[in-house]
């Protein structure tokens, strides 16, 4: 395997050799190092389930708790042709889960245990830690490094999970790469701009459809944000399907959260009916989704009658309030990918809404949505879909990647072609997906020409910070009228000035920008956190600098309270979590 390209950049800068070490999984690190592993070198584990991009790292594994079977532990093994005398150690990049409590943990090389407890790592970042290794641990020749879940109970694919990004071994001198993350810069504009940017005379809105989506929101939340879709010319929104299903007294991803056959409360259907009706009042497509075989026990079967007159009364519903616009959600399932069966189960729930409106319409999900359509399992299904799905309904599509830097005409059009349907682009920005963080910069790396390809564009936005991602979506907003006219340095520039009433809040909401300009500009992950990134990467320079990156924080806290007072109390919630947590990982001795 390869280094990753920041380690490879420090070897040349130091004028080292770049190695790959053919078939054993290990690269050339400098002297100090006898073997460095990422968390694709360890076997079993879970990212086989789930993939090995996770918060910012592209080969990593993870373990769940020991009900999981193979994948509660993982092991890899090193050969090495002598030992050093002296003292060596396992130093460990890892995190532990996103809830409070920590995930406990064995770690062992060669049947000797390393550390066995409650995990020292954070749930919010990556950290390197130290573990000395005992003497005659390691020999020459095969060496084997296992690390398990003690967790006893917890389902696949929900903490309690602990997660490794790499595993070195190596002498007391050794001090993994330096790294440094590029500053983004907001250049205020010296006046206001219309926003979105006008089109050139006769020309048309660049999609059709322009909107966002909910993300776990509740009614409020949808409710707060209708005016400024319809004040920046959007015309769609689309509530998260996560938004229908118990989130209000389970955690999502439990079974029971998700139980589509059940009938809504009361309470909720009003709050979602006031919804509907603010965005009839707005001129505002309202989009209702669900997705009812998403950390379901109970699948939507076609071949069911109960199973379809169940999941259509929250169509039949939606539709006596006006609403014409339909969602069937099947993303991010790992059973019952089946194309066919999938087209016959929304195929149904179209007709019937077709039958009492002619101008209903569809949006599916699919199994496979994202990429050109070409490759893998996704090709097979996709031809199936095109044959069976009903010719008048639309697809999504994120783009060239689920989470990609560039969305490509390209791709859209060889999409668009094997699926053999109308699409609708569901940009994967600037969703944190519910991870403490916010990204913030404008979206870019779109082509100006997809509109020419797809109808209608659709952000995904933050959770829970609904407020502050005004920001990032007024950017979409530009871009999605005006695609051929969007600049997003400009953009970014006029969303912040129409936010803010007076020069000192531009200034505190530039200042916000440049601390969280979001996985875009970084070509990180969904919940990467560069603040929290920045003060980690500090402690290989000096405690000052931890320090310097913490008040930093304080101050971005403490501007925004004194700018805005309860106004984006989203965001200021998140910038003083990352001060907080810094404080507290700040070494004692500082």
């Amino acid at each position: 395997m390869r280094f990753p390209r920041w380690i490879q950049d420090v070897f040349r800068r130091f004028g080292l050799p770049v190695l790959v070490l053919a078939g054993s999984g290990l690269a050339a690190e400098p002297a100090s190092a006898l073997a460095h592993l990422t968390g694709v070198d360890f076997q079993g584990g879970a990212n086989r389930h789930f993939g090995q991009r996770f918060y910012d790292r592209d080969a990593v594994n993870y373990v769940y708790a020991a009900a999981n079977g193979e994948a509660s532990r993982m092991r890899t093994r090193f050969e090495l042709r002598a030992v050093p005398a002296g003292p060596q150690f396992l130093f460990l990049e890892a995190r532990d889960d996103d809830t409070a409590s920590a995930c406990r943990v064995r770690v062992t090389l060669n049947d000797v245990v390393l550390f066995e407890g409650a995990s020292s790592f954070p749930n919010a970042a990556w950290l390197v830690r130290r573990f000395a290794l005992p003497g005659g641990a390691l020999k020459v020749g095969q060496n084997e490094l296992t690390i398990a879940n003690l967790e006893p109970a917890g389902v696949l694919g929900q903490p309690p999970w602990f997660m490794v990004a790499s595993a070195t071994i190596a002498g007391q001198d050794y001090r993994p790469p330096v790294r440094r993350l590029p500053e983004f810069k907001v250049a205020l504009p010296r006046e206001e701009r219309t926003l979105p940017e006008p089109l050139p005379a006769g020309a048309k809105p660049g999609f059709r459809w322009r909107g966002t989506k909910g993300w776990m929101w509740r009614p409020e939340q949808y409710l707060a944000e209708i005016p400024i879709l319809a004040k920046y010319r959007m015309n769609f929104l689309m509530n998260c399907y996560t938004s229908m299903c118990d989130i209000e007294h389970r955690r999502w991803g439990e079974p029971d959260c998700n139980r589509w056959w059940e009938p809504l409360p009361e309470t909720k259907k009003r709050a979602y009916e006031a919804v509907v009706r603010a965005c009839q009042r707005q001129g505002i497509e309202f989009c209702f989704s669900l997705n009812p075989n998403l950390t379901s026990r109970r699948f939507a079967d076609p071949d069911r009658p109960e199973d379809v007159e169940n999941l259509w009364q929250h169509y039949r519903w939606m539709q006596s309030l006006g609403v014409r616009w339909f969602n069937v959600s099947l993303d991010d399932i790992n059973q019952g990918i089946d194309a066919s069966r999938q087209a016959r189960l929304v195929n149904e729930l179209f007709r019937r809404l077709r039958a009492a409106d002619s101008q209903a319409q569809m949006i599916f999900c699919p199994t496979f949505y994202w990429g050109d359509g070409h490759g893998g399992d996704a090709a097979p299904y996709l031809r199936t879909l095109a044959a069976d799905l009903a010719p008048d309904a639309y697809v999504f599509w994120t783009g060239d990647r689920v989470i990609t830097l560039r969305i490509t005409r390209r791709a859209a059009v060889a999409y668009r072609e094997v699926v053999g349907h109308r699409l609708f682009l569901w940009d994967n920005y600037p969703v944190n997906d519910n991870q403490p963080t916010l990204n913030l910069g404008p979206v870019s790396g779109r082509d100006a020409g997809l509109g020419d390809v797809i109808e209608g564009y659709m952000s995904n936005p933050l959770c829970p910070q609904n407020e502050i991602n005004r920001l990032p979506l007024l950017t979409c907003a530009d871009y999605a009228w005006n695609p051929r006219g969007y600049d997003p340095a400009r953009s970014i520039g006029q969303a912040l000035w129409h936010l803010a009433a007076d020069r000192a809040q531009r200034e505190a909401l530039r200042d916000l920008v440049e601390a969280y300009p979001g996985m875009l500009f970084f070509g990180k992950g969904t919940g990467f956190n560069p603040a929290r990134e920045r003060f980690q990467l500090a402690a290989s320079d000096s405690p000052e600098q931890q320090t310097a990156w913490l008040r930093r924080q304080e101050r971005l806290r403490d501007t925004l309270k004194a700018a805005f007072g309860e106004r984006f109390r989203d965001a200021q919630e998140t910038v003083a979590a990352d001060a907080a947590w810094m404080k507290r990982n700040l070494p004692e001795t500082r």
